[in-house]
This record gives structure tokens, sequence and C-alpha cells, in this order.
């Protein structure tokens, strides 16, 4: 309710503006300060408008020598070059202002132009003048005792501790400028408090800190009303659903920033958005059209001379060009952002491109270099916090051992990798994202149903101030029905609405928790066999099973964390696993996989996980010890739209496996990946069953399980 007040009143000022320029039709100093004024409300956010008033006043200060409006002109002609990126001609009109203000002794005028001077400098990626002249403006405003702008001063400050990495000065600056604009009841500025914390948070992979700063900062711009605000914002969440592989929420937000954006033509914002469109497409392996995205931004950051952007552009089109095996270009251009990224101080950026740099070196195997820049990369990692880049770092790192034969490293960088993983994707995250998503839903909606209240009872004190006495205790009848009709309306949709929000969180939760299951079982088997091999001294054997081993476990610890995943990487699973097991068995398995031709399995999206439990049962349970052939087959087929999975043994048979005692680990699993089934089914509409047979009712030894599995069909990237 605060922040539709603020809108109200700034609308209001703007329309007293306009009324008080309509009645003010002389030419004097008076019709200087109000044209001034109204640019200071519209400049951000009407550019066209903005700059036609300020031809009228520009000139008219011009005529009646009038010193203080000519320098206000100066001013704002400075923020329009901003908005419009051209950041040396700003830097230079922000001076001449300055200039102006000094020789009138005017503090506050001295303190703006000195705070736009940093806003450019800080846009061009030159932090340390920009840090320079934010902290004279803050100065000057505590000598004036300026609220508003030691907190614009402070904010400012921070964004530019945050770009050198400095995490702990950043969000200490953001915190003392968001008590100050609450003070002043500022919800735009405390919006962009919001903001700048979650950014922080996002970068350290604190991902529930940083959709909660997020969405409360874009539930304050929404409810303002404040549409050119919230790019900055979409954006962040965005990236945040694109790191987590949430990759349809991400394109949402990530489009609807790029549409405002070029509402506004705002062309820093506009490459941001593409490149973070351009990193959706790579997570979804359309690398051509991710590629054009990233040179696209990389243009638009040289046509505006954003060093910063401009590394950053060039290491996404340079991890692209590993991918592509354009080797020598992706050299070329991690070398050129690092030293843009050294140039400006940016840690983070730095940190990005030695990783970069440590996979070319890898591809070209020269692994001294690549381990180089790893530690590089991953010492900025660690001083910074930044969780998810040293997950990245040491999954290389334990690649890059096992090359050079340290298999002892290999292993404990492989283990770090697992740990910091699963603190990124582990079931609290899971569960406080679930929550923070739906209560900002139901905020917005709560906001929704508010301002159509408001809406609708001024439309009615309206039309009731038009009546005659005599009618008005009928209309105030009637707003009385209206009110009570809306508050049990809002009662009823709030106990809908938390219904399904614990609903559909439980199911978020529970799909998680079910496939987490389905891991550890054969992980720490796999490990047991290892150990077995280790102390048998079998060193060749078991390094040949840690490395199919560790392959394995990276297919299974990507695939497990995804509500989906392609057909050809689940049955690559699948051969890995039956791989490892025959590596251990005394007597091989005879194990085959047939795939029926009118099957593409790069275009269906399976969940992950499924099969290969009841291969596992198979294995376990199936034969008896003595059984010389050992059998198992895995049949796709795909008739009247279903996608059916056969796994057929030749073992003893489920109905001798039911009466043998050690049973509980094959039930779990059938339970399990039943329940799975029957949410999976609501959730892609179609159905999912488990069948169990004894292969005896065909005149045949063994098990078959039948599998209908539900599927999704992806574009071909």
């Amino acid at each position: 309710m605060f922040s539709l007040s603020n809108v109200k009143a700034q609308n209001n000022k703007i329309d007293s503006l306009k009324t008080a320029l309509e009645n003010h039709k002389a030419n004097d100093t008076v019709r200087v300060n109000l044209l001034n004024d109204m640019i200071h409300q519209i400049y951000d956010v009407d550019v066209n408008n903005a700059e036609t008033l300020l031809q009228e006043s520009g000139d008219l200060a011009e005529k009646l020598n009038f010193e203080k409006g000519k320098a206000d002109v100066i001013y704002y002609k400075a923020h329009i070059e901003i908005i419009k990126s051209n950041y040396p001609k700003a830097i230079n009109y922000a001076k001449q202002a300055l200039k102006q203000y000094t020789l009138l002794k005017d503090k506050s005028g001295e303190s703006h132009s000195l705070n736009c001077i940093g806003i450019a400098y800080e846009y061009q990626a030159n932090y340390p003048k920009a840090l320079e002249y934010y902290k004279k403006s803050a100065i000057i405003d505590e000598g004036l005792n300026d609220l508003k702008g030691v907190a614009g001063s402070l904010n400012n400050i921070g964004n530019v501790y945050a770009y050198q990495g400095n995490y702990k000065e950043a969000i200490l600056n953001y915190n003392r400028a968001k008590e100050i604009k609450q003070q002043l009841k500022d919800f735009n500025g405390v919006a962009r408090a919001y903001n700048n914390i979650g950014s922080i948070y996002a970068e350290q992979s604190n991902f529930p800190l940083a959709l909660e700063n997020f969405n409360r900062a874009l539930a304050t711009y929404d409810s303002l009303q404040n549409k050119e605000r919230t790019v900055m914002l979409l954006i962040n969440v965005g990236t945040i659903y694109q790191i987590q592989n949430k990759l349809d929420e991400a394109i949402i937000y990530l489009n609807k920033a790029l549409e405002r954006s070029r509402e506004q033509n705002d062309k820093r914002a506009i490459a941001i958005c593409l490149n973070g469109i351009g990193n959706v497409y790579k997570s979804q392996f359309k690398n051509e059209k991710a590629l054009v995205l990233f040179g696209d931004a990389l243009e638009i950051n040289r046509s505006i001379d954003n060093k910063s952007e401009i590394a950053k552009s060039l290491n996404n089109v340079a991890d692209l060009q590993l991918v592509l095996n354009q080797e020598n270009k992706a050299f070329a251009n991690y070398n050129n952002a690092l030293a843009l990224f050294t140039d400006v101080g940016s840690q983070i950026g730095m940190c990005r491109t030695y990783l970069g740099l440590a996979k070319y070196y890898h591809s070209q195997k020269q692994y001294t270099e690549a381990l180089k820049n790893t530690l590089k990369s991953q010492d900025i990692a660690i001083q910074l916090e930044l969780i998810q880049l040293q997950k990245e770092t040491a999954g290389l790192l334990s690649t890059i051992y096992k090359n050079t034969g340290n298999y002892k490293k290999a292993l404990a960088s492989h283990e770090q990798f697992k740990i910091l993983n699963d603190s990124l994707f582990n079931k609290e995250n899971i569960e406080k994202i679930a929550q923070i998503e739906y209560e900002y839903k139901y905020k917005q909606a709560l906001d929704s149903a508010n301002i159509r209240e408001l809406q609708l009872t001024k439309t009615v004190m309206d039309t009731s101030q038009d009546l005659a006495k005599s009618k008005q205790n009928y209309l105030w009848a009637i707003i009385v029905i209206l009110i009570m009709s809306i508050v049990s309306g809002s009662m009823v949709f709030y106990q809908k609405f938390n219904t399904i929000k614990l609903k559909n969180q439980s199911i978020i939760t529970e799909q998680k928790l079910l496939r987490s299951q389905m891991t550890p079982h054969f992980i720490f088997n796999s490990l047991s066999v290892l150990q077995g091999m280790i102390l048998n001294k079998e060193e060749k054997k078991s390094i040949t099973y840690l490395s199919k081993f560790s392959k394995l476990l990276r297919i299974v610890l990507e695939n497990s964390r995804d509500k989906v995943v392609p057909l050809i990487q689940e049955l690559d699973a699948i051969d890995n696993y039956m791989i490892l097991q025959n590596l251990d068995a005394d007597t091989p398995y005879d194990y085959s996989l047939l795939v029926d031709e009118d099957i593409d399995i790069n275009m269906l999206l399976v969940p992950p996980m499924l099969i290969q439990p009841f291969i596992e049962n198979a294995i376990e349970h199936a034969f008896m010890e003595d059984q010389e052939h050992r059998e198992i087959m895995v049949q796709l087929s795909f008739k009247e739209k279903k996608l059916s999975c056969i796994i057929t043994d030749n073992g003893i048979g489920i109905d001798a496996m039911s009466q043998k005692s050690n049973t509980e680990k094959k039930s779990l699993a059938t339970t399990i990946t039943s329940e799975r089934l029957r949410m999976l089914a609501k959730d892609f509409n179609m159905s999912g069953t488990i069948s169990i047979k004894d292969r005896k009712k065909y005149q045949k030894q063994g098990t078959q399980v039948t599998l209908i599995i539900p599927y999704k069909i992806t574009e071909n990237s």
C-alpha cells in the first residue's frame, strides 16, 4: 500500500507540473525551473519528451542569462547521454555542470554532478574513477545532511565494490543505503538495494537468499508499476533459473527483460539479455544460435565501450568456440578478456577467464598450464566464496589429475566436486526456493487484487460525487456490498491458492527426494568394490574401475538433478553401469540394448534413473551363484504414442525371488519408481506404469519388467 501511494504521489507531481506549465506562459526563470523540474521527473522513463523540454529550457535560460538554469540543463543533458550509452559525452557535460555549480557555490549541484560522472565511469567499467567521484559526492551530501543523496552515493559505491569482488564492503554499503531509503519511504530505492544484495548472493551461488531479495525488489517495482526499473531484476532471476537448469523459466524472464530493454533502447541491458539468452541456448546444446547472440552482444558492448561487458562477451564466445573445436580463436578471446578484466580490476571476471584458459590448455593436453590456470581460478573462487566456480574448478582439477596419473588428488578433487554440487542442489535449497517462488506469486496475486479493489472503490466514489444527494445512501450501500464481496472473494482465493501452493511445493520436493534415493545405492556398492581391489593390490584393475566409475558418477550426478534428460543420455548411463558391473563380475553378464528404428533417442526427453534400478535388481537378485550364462536385455519400442521399455533376464524368475528373504531393496526400488511414475504421469499428462511378470508364463526362464515411460519431445538443436 505504501508503494501504491508512492506511485500516486509521483504521478500527482507530474500532473501538477503539467498544470503549472500550462498556466505559466511567461518566459521567465520560473518557467525554466518548472521545465527542469519536469525533466527531472521523466528523463529516465521518457527520454524523447525530456529532450524536447530540455531544448526549450536551455534556449530560455540562455536568453535570460539564468546561470542556475543553464547549469541544470547541462546536468540533465549528461544524464540523457548516459541513458543513450554515450558515456564520454556524458562525462563532458557533467564536468561542465560541475564547473558551473562550483562558480555558483551550489553544493547540491556539485554533488549531483560528481555522482553523474561516477555513473558514466562505472558504465565504462572504469571502477577506480567511479569510486573516486562517488566518494566525493557522498562527502558533500553528508555535509549538507542530504539523506537521499547519501543513500544514492552508498548504493553506487556498493556497485563498484561488487564489480571488484569486494562483496563484504558492497553488502555493507547496500544495507546502509536501504536503511536510509526505508526511512525516507523511497520504495524505488529500497527495491534497488534488494536487487543489488540479491546479485551478490547469486554470484556466491546462495540461490535462496538471491531469489528472496530479487523477488522483494520485483514485487515492489510491480506494485509501483515501474516497468523501466525491472529489466535487471528479470535478467537476474532468469540467470538463477538458467544456472539451476530450469531453462523454461529462465527464457521467460530473459525474453521479458529483452523486450523492455529494447523499448527503452538501453544498449547495455540489451547486450546483457542477449548474453543471458545465449547461455540458455548453450545449455540446450543450440550452440550455433548461442554463438550468434554472444556475437551480437559483443558488438553492442564494443559500440558503447563497456570494457567489463566486452570481456564477459569475449568469454562467452570463447566458451562456445572451444565446444565447436575452434581452439585458436577461443585462446585469443580468453586472453583479450583477461587483459580487460585485469585492467578494470574485476576479480570474478578474471576467475572465469582463468577457468576458460584452463579448459583450453586441457583440450590441447598441456596439463601443466591447465593446472596452473585452474588453481588461479580456484583461489579467486574460494576468496570470493563463489560456490559454482569452486565446483567447476574442482571438477576440472579431478580430470587433470587423472590424466597426469595423480589418482589420489583426482579422487580428492572429485569428492570436493560432489560436496560442492550437493551444497548447490540439496533438499534444503530446493524447499527454500520453492517456498520463495510461491510466496512471490501469491504476493503478486494479492497486490493485483488490492489494486483492483482500490480502482473499483475509486470508480464508485467518483461516480457517487456526480449524483444527487438523495442517491448517496443507495450508493454507499452498494459500496459496502462490493467491499464485502471483495473481502469474501479474497478469503476464498487465499485458501485455494494456499492449498495449491502447498500441494505443488510438496510434489516438487517429493520428486527431487525420490530421484535422489535412486543414486546412493549403487555408488556405495561401487566404492566397496573399489576398496576391495585396492586392498587386494589390484592396481591396474582398480585404476580402470575408478575411471569407469568416475564417468558413470558424473552422468548420474548430472541426470539426477534434472527433471528430464535426453533418452540417449539415459541409455549412456545404463551402458556405463553395465560396463562397470562386468569389470568386477566373476561371471560376466551378456547384456544387450535394442532400440526400435523409429525412436529418435536425441529428440525424446525422459525422466532420469527409471531403468537402471531394475537392471540393478536383476544383477543382485535374479541369478543363482552357480549360474554360468547370465543374460540381461533392454528393449525400447514406440507404438501408439507410448514409449515402452522391456527389461528381461534369464534368472530364477520373480516368483522364486519373492520367496527369498533379502528382497527389501528390490521392493523399495519398485515402490519408489511406481510413485515417481504416478506423479510424472500427472505432470506429463500421459500414462506411466510398471508391470513385473515371471517369464515362465511365456515358457521361458527369468523375469520381465515392462515400463511405460512418460516423455517429452524437444526441438532439434
